[in-house]
């Protein structure tokens, strides 16, 4: 079975302004390449053919500068929000609308990945994949101890279940498989997070989950993106 992937990369970035002012998130320079392409060189290795990525601000410089994906050896399709609904579906909102490209027979496993998070060492291992499908479960998630800036938490690990109750040490790192079921409630075309569907999830005991151990950056601002970069590739600001 094919493997898909979805990469999230439709949000307007307001706390990296300016630097996104003129450049959407995921296509700023991290160590000598766009940051969407760390996501799209690993799931190229992995075996991953057919990658979605959804759009909204500044939609059109995504396929100017990634094209068809042909140079990855995938193949690339642009679930545009921004021209078809008039901005960013949100989390939940955007992989429903991209769900005929993801799962074309309605119940496929499918990757999907934030575009604003560097995890170079990530692998979108297949027979993951192809575990998590013969699975119950309506979602596997990657998770990461909790940074700084999200003490809360969102969820407690025990074994290979994510819980909501308990001490809540982990947070979602933005890298897990999912069925379509995850987001059946949300009609495509409509705005909605992802959080709700995955914590009813978890507290209906069908969200799995594991740590990831390797470096993990989710770069939300300027200086996030420059503790990553060497110094000749920061970006200037305007």
């Amino acid at each position: 079975m094919t493997a898909r992937a979805l990469i999230l990369a439709a949000g307007r970035g307001e706390r990296m302004r300016p630097l996104t002012d003129s450049t959407p998130k995921p296509l700023l320079q991290v160590r000598g390449k766009r940051l969407i392409e760390w996501h799209l060189e690993s799931l190229a290795r992995a075996g991953v053919s057919e990658v979605v990525i959804n759009t909204a601000w500044l939609e059109a410089q995504f396929p100017a500068a990634l094209g068809d994906g042909a140079r990855w050896g995938l193949s690339i399709r642009y679930s545009m929000e921004g021209r078809d609904h008039g901005g960013a579906l949100e989390t939940a909102g955007g992989i429903a609308k991209a769900l005929p490209w993801l799962a074309p027979k309605g119940d496929e496993a499918f990757w999907i990945v934030s575009g604003d998070v560097l995890a170079p060492g990530f692998v979108f291992d297949d027979a993951r994949r192809r575990e998590f499908e013969d699975s119950g479960d309506l979602g596997h998630l990657w998770v990461v101890p909790n940074p700084p800036y999200h003490r809360g938490g969102d969820f407690a690990l025990a074994g290979n279940r994510l819980g909501r109750g308990g001490d809540r040490r982990w947070t979602y790192a933005n890298l897990a498989l999912l069925r379509p079921a995850m987001v059946a409630g949300v009609l495509p075309g409509t705005r909605a997070a992802l959080g709700q569907p995955l914590f009813d999830a978890a507290e209906g005991g069908r969200l799995g989950g594991e740590p990831f151990g390797g470096e993990w950056h989710n770069l939300g601002t300027p200086d996030q993106l420059a503790e990553v970069n060497p110094p000749a590739a920061r970006p200037r600001r305007p």
